[in-house]
């Protein structure tokens, strides 16, 4: 059977035409969605290793999201980012360095994925190194370019000074007759460069800057709302507080949801189902006063990074997800590098999934790019909405692993705890030992990773389709449930009924919670006004979670809480 999703699947186990029903079933729901980009011009950044293609492109979108380094090779996938110029906007592409005749399996990868860039391009890049002589494999690679008959810039790159510039002339051999000379680095011929990319591209319908319903929007920044400052309530405001609690509370109806009835009206929370409308449909901005979250951010996608070891299987989850060979895949651990997203839509919403390095521990990374790969998966992870937490069955949960999970909660992110290859220990199992219990193994996990107790644990084969459609229902409830929020005033019925007589916490801990608000989500932070200005203790602080989640869920989502002594002097 022909391979739909680019990465090796397992021989033996589940037969083939089981497999082809699962895959078949799942992507059935999931489509590719870019729809702010799929109208944009694309250009591609092509050229051999390390001649400066992912500074250009770093350069020419004013970010840092293609890793940049002396060793040759350090980009592999493919990179996207937008180009804003004289008020219209393209598509960039970063590519891979092209060595059209190494047979080796990550460089022949790194040029089939350049030659997806190559084909959906409107415009070509052809980046040289203006200091070094010609080699054969740039007349193939421009060669190659003519042949295909889209419009190709040649540029030579790291021109700083005169002497470069008139060598640069010998470069026009190469049969491309536009060269730009540019120093990426140092910014220089860049503007002229803009305007010939362009003067040649054919101008949008509509022009301008993103708009809000951009895919590509900046994505929500847990650390933008400062609750010592936001939150201020005076005496008035209490009074209110006071007057919201007073009504008479109705018994609720029992079934399988959290019974928020015995809180409250029902209307004052914002439950799942609520939360997920709202990420569909985007409310007026009075509603948004309602339900805001940090800043005044409209969610209109949600992040999704995929993080965990190298060689665990990231890549293929990706691939898999998406149903595309968006990202390279291998046995070679630390394959993936620059972090690779791609954006689909299932069942109505956008769900922006990014595959980042492997995160190593800091003595096991020796080569630039891996130390700055790391860098940019941390930096993916704190900028998510959801992290998949990726662990290999076979290795169980090790100490990297926890780490890794470490980072995750300590910044505030949802965590999905994924097991992968789950079928090599029980289906596809070859050696001859019974199949794994999943219960013990869950519990074994759960032992490891014991601050994660509220982030859910799915079993998952990503090269077999295994549970793909679970783990996507699994990412929308969390994300629903890292964006509810709980009116002040069920909140303070809540907490009349909890008995912190229960509450494991020495005396000289204890303190008199006299109201409680929720004062943000993404990840849900409440205020504590209190009679003393301590910090509370980690038994009483793991009790009131705990009560928390048991009234109002929040799975899926560390909580987090401020103290606000009443009595305290107000700066």
């Amino acid at each position: 059977m022909p391979n739909p999703l680019g990465c090796a699947f397992l021989s033996g186990g589940l037969n083939e035409r089981r497999l082809e029903k699962v895959l078949s079933k799942y992507h059935k729901s999931v489509v590719p969605s870019t729809p702010a980009s799929s109208q944009l011009p694309l250009v591609a950044i092509v050229g051999r290793p390390n001649v400066g293609k992912s500074t250009l492109f770093n350069r020419l979108t004013h970010s840092r999201r293609s890793i940049v380094g002396d060793e040759p090779g350090i980009t592999r996938d493919r990179i996207y980012g937008d180009v804003e110029w004289d008020g219209r906007i393209i598509r960039l592409v970063d590519t891979g360095g092209i060595v059209t005749d190494d047979k080796e399996y990550i460089p022949s990868e790194i040029y089939a994925q350049a030659r997806v860039g190559m084909e959906e391009a409107d415009l070509l890049l052809m980046i040289v190194d203006a200091r070094t002589e010609l080699a054969s494999p740039d007349f193939t690679l421009a060669k190659m370019l003519i042949r295909g008959g889209k419009p190709v810039f040649l540029i030579a790159n790291k021109v700083e000074n005169p002497t470069v510039a008139a060598a640069a002339e010998n470069l026009r051999q190469l049969g491309l007759p536009e060269l730009f000379m540019v120093s990426s680095e140092h910014g220089l011929g860049i503007g002229d460069l803009l305007d010939a990319i362009f003067d040649r591209l054919p101008a949008p319908e509509a022009t301008g800057l993103k708009s809000k319903d951009s895919a590509y929007d900046e994505p929500l920044d847990p650390n933008e709302l400062d609750i010592e400052d936001e939150v201020v309530f005076d005496e008035d405001q209490e009074d209110e507080i006071a007057e919201d609690m007073d009504p008479e509370i109705e018994d609720g109806v029992e079934d399988d949801t959290p019974d928020f009835s015995e809180f409250g009206p029902e209307e004052d929370v914002l439950d799942e189902a609520d939360a997920e409308a709202e990420i569909v449909n985007p409310k007026s901005e009075d509603e948004r006063l309602l339900h805001r979250t940090h800043g005044e951010f409209e969610q209109h996608e949600t992040s999704v990074a995929i993080i965990g070891r190298p060689n665990v299987g990231k890549s293929t989850l990706l691939n898999a997800l998406t149903g595309t060979s968006r990202a390279i895949v291998s046995p070679i651990a630390g394959t993936t590098r620059d972090a690779v997203d791609e954006v689909i839509e299932h069942e109505g919403q956008r769900l922006r999934l990014i595959d980042t390095a492997g995160i190593r521990r800091k003595g096991k990374t020796h080569l630039m790019a891996e130390k700055l790969s790391v860098v940019m998966a941390r930096r993916h992870l704190e900028s998510c909405d959801v992290a998949l937490l990726m662990i290999d069955a076979t290795e169980g949960v090790t100490a990297n692993d926890a780490h890794i999970g470490g980072y995750a909660h300590e910044s505030g992110r949802s965590v999905i705890i994924v097991i992968n290859k789950w079928d090599l220990l029980t289906t596809a199992r070859t050696d001859g030992k019974a199949p794994a219990d999943r219960a013990i193994y869950e519990e074994q996990v759960r032992h490891a990773l014991k601050y994660l107790s509220y982030a859910p644990l799915i079993f998952i084969s990503a090269a077999s389709g295994t549970n793909l459609e679970k783990l996507m229902k699994e990412i929308k409830r969390v994300a629903a449930q890292r964006r509810k929020r709980v009116t002040t005033g069920q909140m303070n019925r809540f907490l009349d009924k909890v008995d912190f007589q229960r509450a494991p916490v020495p005396m000289a801990k204890r303190i008199r919670i006299f109201y409680m608000t929720q004062a943000a989500v993404a990840p849900p932070t409440f205020v504590l006004f209190t009679d003393r200005n301590i910090q509370l203790h980690f038994a009483f602080q793991r009790f009131l979670e705990n009560q928390i989640r048991e009234a109002f869920g929040f799975e899926g989502t560390p909580i987090w809480f401020k103290v606000r002594a009443r009595n305290a002097e107000k700066k």
